[in-house]
Order: C-alpha cells, then sequence, then structure tokens
C-alpha cells in the first residue's frame, strides 16, 4: 500500500510532465533541423536528419524521406533527392491502417501512429520528383511522375463530396501539362491545362482566393491549336481576349519556377467543452462561445458505467496552423530588353488552412470521443481509489495532445513564368522586392537554351 506522500510526489512529476509534454509541437522538438533549413545551412540540416536515421523506420518515416528529399533538392543534388522522394512515394503509397495502433491512438493520441501524410503534400512528392528528371534532361522520367500525380487527384477528388472542400489541384494540373508539353504530347497537355483552367476558375478562386495566371490561358490557347482543335483556339480566344501567337523562330523557352517564403506551422490549441448528459445515455459536449455542440449516444450499461452523469467540463486539443508571413513579392525577369512578371500559381499557405478546416470537424469528434472514454474511466476508477483515479486523471491530460507533425519546409507559395530565350549560354536578370517595397534583391542566372527544349529553373527564397 503507498503512502499518500508517494501519491503527492507522483502527482507533482506528472504535472510537471503535463507542462512540459504540451508546450511543444512537432516543429519545436526538430528545431536544430527546421533552423537550419531556413537559414540556408543545407549541410547542417543534412547532418541532423543522418544522424536520426533511425527515423526511417518509424512511425514519422514519411516526414524523414520528405526533409531528406527536400534538403537534397536545395543542394541540387536531383539524382539523390529523387532517391529519397521514391523511398516518400512507397511509404506513402503502402499506407495501411493498423487496426490495433488505431485502437490506441483512440485511447492516447494520433502520434502514436504512423503519419500518413496530408492529400496536397503526398502531390507535392511527385511534383520536385518531375521537376528533378525536368532538370537533369529525363523527360519521359518526368512523364512517370506525371502520371503518378494524375493518378493522386483521380484518388483525391473521389474521396470527398463536400462541394465547399478543396478536391483538385490547379497548381498540379498546370505541371502534369508542361511536363507533357516538354514531351510533345499536345494533346494531353491542352487537356491538363484546361483541367487547370477550370479548377483555378471553380475552386481556387473562390476557395483559396488565387486568380487564374494569364499565362495559363495562353497556354490553353497554344496547345489547342497545336493539337489542331482550331474551335477550341476560337473559343479560349473570344473568352480571354486573347490571339493566338506562335513562338518566334530561333528561341526556346524557360520554364521559371519561383518558391517563395515558408508554408504554415502546425500547432496545437485547446477548447474548453461544457459536458451535458441527456436522457437515454446522450452526452453533449458544448461550447456555446464557438457555437459547437457534439452529441454522443452512449448505451444505458455504458453511460451507467461510464459515470457520464458526472462530468461536467473537459479541455480538448486540436491542431492549428500559424502562418509564416511572407517577406518577398512582385517578382520579374529581365531578358533581351524585355520584362515578365510572375504570377502565383499555388498558395500552399492558404491550401494547408483550407484542409484543415474542411476536416475539423471531424477531427473534433475523433478528440472528443476519446476524452468521453478517457474521462469515464477516470471517473470510474476514481470511486474505487481516489488516489489511482487522480494519477490516471494526470495521465489523461499528459495524453492529450494534438497530431502536430507535417512536412515543414514546403514553400509558401510558388510563383511561375514563362520566359523566351535564345539558344546558348545566356544571363537572365532575376529580382524580387520586400513586401514594403522599400528593398530589391537582384541575382543573376545563367541558363543554356536547347532548340526545340524547355529549360526548367527555380529559385528559392526561405
Amino acid at each position: 500500500m503507498h503512502s499518500p506522500y508517494y501519491f503527492l510526489k507522483t502527482f507533482f512529476l506528472l504535472i510537471v510532465l503535463v507542462i512540459v509534454s504540451s508546450c511543444a509541437n512537432y516543429y519545436q522538438t526538430n528545431i536544430r533541423f527546421n533552423n537550419a533549413y531556413t537559414s540556408g545551412d543545407f549541410e547542417e540540416a543534412e547532418k541532423i536528419l543522418n544522424k536520426k536515421k533511425k527515423a526511417a523506420l518509424k512511425k514519422d518515416r514519411l516526414i524523414y524521406f520528405m526533409k531528406q528529399g527536400s534538403v537534397a533538392h536545395m543542394q541540387g543534388y536531383y539524382t539523390k533527392s529523387n532517391e529519397y522522394f521514391e523511398e516518400a512515394y512507397k511509404v506513402a503509397d503502402s499506407y495501411h491502417t493498423n487496426l490495433v495502433n488505431e485502437g490506441v491512438a483512440l485511447l492516447l493520441n494520433d502520434n502514436i501512429i504512423e503519419y500518413k501524410g496530408e492529400d496536397y503534400e503526398l502531390l507535392y512528392i511527385n511534383y520536385y520528383k518531375a521537376f528533378n528528371f525536368l532538370r537533369l534532361g529525363k523527360k519521359a522520367e518526368a512523364l512517370v511522375e506525371c502520371r503518378r500525380m494524375n493518378n493522386r487527384l483521380t484518388y483525391i477528388n473521389g474521396k470527398y463530396g463536400n462541394e465547399n472542400t478543396l478536391k483538385r489541384n490547379a497548381f498540379i494540373h498546370l505541371m502534369m501539362g508542361l511536363i507533357y508539353e516538354t514531351n510533345l504530347e499536345y494533346n494531353n497537355a491542352f487537356i491538363a491545362y484546361r483541367n487547370s483552367l477550370e479548377v483555378y476558375e471553380n475552386e481556387y478562386t473562390t476557395l483559396l482566393g488565387t486568380n487564374t495566371p494569364y499565362q495559363l490561358k495562353i497556354d490553353v490557347i497554344r496547345t489547342a491549336f497545336l493539337t489542331g482543335l482550331y474551335d477550341q483556339v476560337t473559343y479560349y480566344e473570344n473568352k480571354f481576349n486573347i490571339k493566338y501567337k506562335d513562338i518566334p523562330k530561333n528561341t526556346t523557352e524557360m520554364i521559371f519556377f519561383w518558391n517563395n517564403g515558408m508554408c504554415p506551422i502546425k500547432e496545437e490549441w485547446s477548447i474548453n467543452f461544457s459536458i451535458i448528459p441527456g436522457g437515454d445515455g446522450i452526452v453533449t459536449f458544448v461550447n456555446s462561445d464557438l457555437g459547437l455542440s457534439f452529441p454522443f449516444p452512449m448505451s444505458r450499461e455504458e453511460y451507467k458505467n461510464n459515470n457520464f452523469s458526472d462530468l461536467q467540463f473537459i479541455r480538448a486539443a486540436f491542431p492549428k496552423f500559424s502562418e509564416r508571413p511572407l517577406l518577398f513579392s512582385n517578382a520579374k525577369i529581365e531578358t533581351n530588353n524585355s520584362t515578365y512578371s510572375l504570377e502565383k500559381t499555388e498558395d500552399i499557405n492558404a491550401i494547408a488552412f483550407k484542409t484543415l478546416n474542411d476536416k475539423m470537424l471531424r477531427e473534433m469528434g475523433k478528440s472528443l470521443l476519446r476524452l468521453a472514454i478517457k474521462k469515464g474511466a477516470e471517473l470510474a476508477l476514481r470511486k474505487q481509489n481516489q488516489n489511482a483515479g487522480m494519477l490516471l486523471g494526470v495521465f489523461n491530460a499528459i495524453t492529450e495532445k494534438t497530431d502536430t507533425r507535417q512536412w515543414p519546409v514546403l514553400p509558401h507559395s510558388i510563383y511561375y513564368s514563362r520566359v523566351p530565350i535564345k539558344e546558348g549560354l545566356q544571363k537572365v536578370n532575376f529580382s524580387y522586392s520586400s513586401r514594403d517595397g522599400r528593398s530589391t534583391k537582384r541575382f543573376v542566372i545563367e541558363v543554356v537554351g536547347y532548340k526545340n527544349e524547355m529549360n526548367f529553373q527555380s529559385f528559392n527564397t526561405l
């Protein structure tokens, strides 16, 4: 029989654990890597990851491979980057639900189960792989990633039914169009561009506030012409008030992506719910300030055994995003006495917020069901042993955490431009300004133009 002093000491120890465990999210527990990456010290970021190679065999292995792929990509090691991203793809593609772990997660939290990735994160695995292949001049391999992206898009589109849910990705369709076009598959390119246009018009503009890029309108018209779909050329010329123009002879095109800023950080926040017992075993979790109400039906036996009639209030933890605001904007490219602006094509920051918002009610329901079970068990144990029930209550508080895992080094937004360049080695000027307009940074980029080839380039501002 333990003394009251033993229980008091254990109680305070658990309180300390509660405080410590509740202060750090996934981003903060990996702060050394994140600081190295965001400061541009990719060699150090790689060293930190290499010291944690065992992570490749554990529940966060998807994130491990995605981060390794990102670091190698930023260093220009495109083949090495694709090796890591291929491992990430295999992990995501082979993911299956472990019923035992899912059951334990229902009693503890989702951090104990393998991270399967958000739908939008998984799309960017193939985007980066495709871009790496294009940088390596491996157009056929990029085409494989294009088809993988299409399969993932089909899966996501069939997964959701709510019309206000973000189900499609305009940027990925655009990227697919570029890959098809560089492989001279103009009909498939036209279809991909047209699909991208539809998503921008019907989903991105209303749900994300991202407008249709002007360049995409030109791409749709041009590939319709190259495919021989002249009725479509006329239709889109009239729709956009743009006339078809062929690419001038003795020129090729540079496809330029600007990956700007960093994606939002996933954090934890909590909400207090009042618990209102009802008749026939109905238990309702209510937060009047937020207008939330979650009823849980229970059998009479469960209701009685779990002491739900004794519950008054409870704290539940949920994920949220905190934006890392953009520092730079208004980028442009200057070459051959001409200036080309870069248009926003993908707002990953907005997609992350929208995706979490779309599934928040489901997340809340799952968390509250878990808490109801845990709290009921605590109250039942208190009736048998007050001290043991108290310790279980503290344990429940410790384990009441939300899953804040993510791919933390995706860009905030992606901008894009198509720039005519001449054949051979040449220099182009890339510049971007701070959001307040007070400073401008300029860089000279050397590119090589090849006849009838699209040259893919990117620039990253962290």
